[in-house]
């Protein structure tokens, strides 16, 4: 076996799933067989190739394997999913559905990087006609009910409540449409910033939405079962850690909780 040329260098053609394991790891006999019966299915959709640890320790060093049996997709030279352990094969199916890379998956991120920016409402009108082509895909149907919660709270209920598959996301546009339907519940000042805040994610003003939210926060973290935390949570989360919103006011947002 050639690592760089069997995995490294063909995951750029095919995903590569590679199985670290060792003749004497019970674990790895029993999963053995199971995936190789998975990449004998998937008729050249992903590749798999086995790596005994024994003979290839520098392997198990460099890919940081501490115990076995250990798998590893890698696409496009780089490792993108990993699982230890003996999984059984509805587990490794689901694995494999959720990780291999395939076009649909790619064209959705570029969108999903684009919502929350300047270039949001372009976003969204690419979002929708990827939906309408693409109405099997539960995850961007939730990506559409994150990106137009603001504007449509009931069409992102309704979305969250059709998805068969377990997404935080889910939960994200859960919270955020609970916020757009927060009727009024004792506390003047946390509504004004509630209502603040409603008002800006209909204009998809999302930094004002943020400011609102953490104002709400340090007034009240217990309002309407938590609502501002929950709210401020998910807008977090679906900007991602490297957004610029992101790194300006999570620190704050974190101080309002305390």
């Amino acid at each position: 076996m050639n690592f760089e040329q069997d995995v490294i260098a063909r995951s750029e053609q095919v995903p590569v799933v590679v199985d670290f394991w060792a003749p004497w790891c019970g674990p790895c006999q029993f999963l053995g067989p199971v995936i190789e019966q998975l990449a004998e299915e998937a008729s050249g959709s992903w590749e798999l190739v086995k790596v005994n640890t024994d003979e290839n320790q520098e392997l198990s060093v460099k890919y940081g394997i501490r115990g076995i049996p250990a798998v590893k997709m890698f696409h496009q030279g780089e490792v993108v999913a990993e699982f230890t352990g003996a999984l059984p094969k509805p587990q490794i199916q689901k694995w494999l559905e959720e990780n291999l890379p395939d076009e649909r998956k790619e064209q959705l991120e570029a969108y999903r990087k684009q919502l929350f920016t300047d270039q949001h409402t372009d976003a969204v009108a690419q979002l929708e006609q990827f939906v309408e082509e693409n109405n099997d895909m539960e995850e961007a149907e939730l990506w559409l009910a994150a990106a137009t919660v603001g504007q449509h709270p009931e069409r992102a209920r309704e979305a969250v409540h059709h998805t068969h598959r377990s997404f935080e996301l889910g939960e994200d546009v859960r919270s955020l449409a609970d916020l757009m339907v927060c009727e009024q519940d004792g506390h003047p000042k946390v509504e004004e910033q509630i209502r603040l805040a409603q008002d800006a994610m209909k204009e998809d003003k999302f930094e004002s939405a943020l400011q609102a939210l953490i104002q709400a926060t340090m007034l009240d973290k217990t309002y309407c079962n938590e609502l501002p935390r929950r709210a401020a949570i998910a807008l977090f989360r679906l900007m991602g850690a490297d957004h610029p919103l992101t790194k300006q006011y999570r620190k704050q947002f974190d101080m309002a909780l305390y």
